[in-house]
């Protein structure tokens, strides 16, 4: 297939996930839902079901879920109590509620409230303390619970064996996945902003096998494409979420591309693999206890400034000339820890915006005006 094609397929998936939710359903499959992240969907595999990511939605509006949540929750963690809620995700078999961050705490309680009657909801609890060996064994006992829940909804034991060849899946998943992310910040010509999410948007949403096999044949056409002649800028985006195509239109409109981002629904979520060998919850467990530089993780050494330096230094590294920052409203940790973003980025000299955005928003002329006037800058 082309380039084109290929895009066009991750686009399609992209958009319209419910379609795969329905298509899943169809061939007899059971469907788990995975909020916001770092939730081991290994174990979602080795159980033989499909884990089905939920970061909000672009295109609904919060109704429902005003009765459970308090209006200063983000609204990814909102829109995903709405779509549970108003029937869009009844397919799902079960819901897996991380509890990553202080909105994500609370609103898991208010899933398993509202969803009580629906599906099973499984609690994931992560240490704040993650390296210790008592952090450790906390994230494998957390990890058992979810095993033994998820086996009772699949009817399926989770083997150690069928564990492993989950965790080589989701590797070979996550190397794809990084791949693509240099291979299209080298052809910005071939892969526009908007198709750039699609292709990491679909992940969440598709088999990890179907979607890495696509992905594998396109990273090779990419590959085999001559040295770009790019004339236009470059970014890195950092953030929570930025998959909004109305949003990153303007990126291409202003023949702006992405060199590569620190963002935690693209590459944050896939830069640590877990062990083939050995004891597969120990190695899910330090996989978590590896991941590093994510704003929602406790960081011993936070008075150095590593994570800023890290992001500056990221941007260095990849070519971008500036950064642009999505930072989610009413997301705490995202706006306490700008001064110190802030600090990194303008000691490194590199220029940055910053950008306030919802899954609610539908009118971008602001951001327009502000991506135009950074372009200009740069």
């Amino acid at each position: 297939m082309s380039i084109e094609v290929l895009l066009n397929q991750f686009k399609e998936v992209s958009e319209h996930p419910h379609r795969q939710i329905e298509a899943y359903k169809a061939q007899g499959k059971k469907v788990i839902g995975v909020l916001p992240y770092y939730a081991p969907e290994e174990l979602v595999l080795a159980a033989g079901m499909v884990p089905m990511g939920i970061w909000g939605s672009n295109s609904k509006t919060i109704s429902l879920a005003k009765e459970y949540c308090a209006t200063f929750y983000c609204t990814i963690a909102q829109l995903a109590l709405e779509m549970l809620l108003d029937g869009t995700l009844d397919m799902l078999d079960g819901i897996i509620t991380p509890t990553i961050c202080d909105t994500l705490r609370p609103m898991s309680q208010n899933i398993r409230v509202a969803m009580s009657k629906k599906l099973p909801c499984i609690f994931l609890a992560h240490p704040q303390y993650r390296r210790p060996a008592f952090g450790l064994q906390f994230t494998v006992d957390q990890y058992m619970h979810i095993k033994a829940e998820l086996e009772k909804i699949s009817g399926t034991a989770i083997t150690d064996e069928a564990l492993r060849q989950a965790i080589k899946v989701m590797n070979r998943s996550r190397k794809a996945r990084r791949e693509f992310v240099k291979l299209a910040g080298q052809h910005p010509e071939a892969v526009s902003a908007v198709n750039r999410s699609a292709v990491l948007r679909s992940a969440w949403f598709m088999e990890k096998e179907v979607h890495t096999a696509k992905l594998e044949e396109l990273n090779a056409l990419l590959a085999a494409l001559p040295a770009s002649q790019w004339k236009g800028k470059k970014v890195l985006t950092s953030g929570i979420i930025c998959d909004n195509p109305k949003l990153l239109q303007i990126f291409d409109d202003n023949n702006i591309a992405i060199a590569a981002d620190d963002v935690a629904q693209e590459s944050r979520a896939i830069r640590v693999d877990a062990a083939e060998t050995g004891d597969p919850m120990m190695a899910l467990a330090q996989q978590f206890a590896d991941q590093d530089y994510d704003v929602l993780l406790y960081d011993e050494h936070s008075n150095q400034n590593r994570r800023g330096e890290f992001v500056a230094k990221l941007a260095k590294d990849s070519g971008a000339q500036g950064l642009v920052l999505f930072m989610q409203q009413f997301c705490d940790p995202e706006e306490m820890e700008y001064p110190y973003l802030k600090k990194a980025l303008d000691e490194a000299g590199v220029p940055h915006i910053k950008l306030g955005v919802d899954q609610q928003m539908r009118d971008f002329g602001q951001a327009s005006t502000a991506i135009q006037a950074f372009a200009d800058v740069l």
